[in-house]
């Protein structure tokens, strides 16, 4: 992949040390009636990575979905830093400053690299900033750069996930949500991706990880919370819960 940036795009310079930039209080979400989440709770720490684990099913991508206001939350609240999140629109949360990477990236494939990642910098605030954002990015990952012109569905699996990655950030956000970053990729492309990630809070961005690749992503995040069922189940220090007994016995077959 590539070298880290001198700068990445981010609207959370001057955070305090030891904030909490996400909080979630006893959230329900799910679809047609039928609840997924049951009263979920947790707090994003500021400028860190923290990793949602859980089985199929467990509802991670439900908790997504309803942060970013893809889903209307039937109760609870979140809160990014002191403002309220619930019951706003997707746009207006991205305005706030929460981006989010989907499963399986979704890249336009018929456009060019280009203007797929200028479709992540459409709210006025990022558009104002484009060309140094887009520098930014492309410093990031250069193969961006050289593909620049090209349609989207010329890349690989691992240069898409580059691409899903870029388009989020052109919004400059404070909170970088990715959903199954490993999704479909090779494995040394995947350590590369979960790097660039980790880079990432090196420069200011908080990162939120839905993933299933347990074993990695407890390796490099800081904090984790455990999801099952649709309720958490466990939180801590994420080498720390690597070496949970049950956790070992759940998801790593140990």
């Amino acid at each position: 992949m590539a070298s880290t940036p001198s700068a990445v795009p981010t609207s959370n310079a001057g955070a305090a040390p030891g904030a909490v930039a996400l909080r979630i209080e006893s959230l329900r979400a799910g679809y047609d009636r039928m609840d997924v989440l049951h009263d979920v709770s947790l707090e994003i720490p500021e400028g860190l990575f923290t990793t949602l684990v859980g089985p199929n099913g467990a509802g991670k991508t439900t908790l997504l979905r309803a942060v970013t206001g893809l889903i209307p939350t039937l109760s609870g609240t979140t809160y990014l830093g002191e403002r309220k999140l619930t019951g706003r629109s997707p746009e207006a949360i991205v305005g706030a400053g929460i981006s989010l990477v989907p499963e399986g990236r979704h890249v336009f494939p018929n456009m060019s690299v280009q203007d797929n990642l200028s479709l992540g910098a459409y709210l006025p605030a990022a558009r104002a900033r484009f060309r140094e954002t887009y520098e930014e990015v492309c410093a990031m990952f250069p193969i961006l750069r050289e593909r620049a012109r090209q349609s989207a569905k010329t890349l690989s699996g691992g240069e898409a996930q580059m691409l899903a990655i870029g388009r989020a950030l052109m919004s400059r956000p404070r909170i970088l949500m990715v959903d199954e970053p490993s999704l479909g990729l090779a494995p040394q492309v995947v350590t590369r991706v979960f790097q660039t990630l980790r880079s990432l809070t090196t420069r200011g961005v908080t990162v939120f990880a839905v993933e299933q690749n347990v074993r990695q992503i407890l390796q490099i995040a800081d904090r984790a919370y455990v999801l099952s069922q649709g309720r958490i189940v466990d939180q801590g220090n994420a080498r720390e819960l690597l070496d949970h007994p049950e956790i070992r016995r759940a998801f790593l077959g140990m």
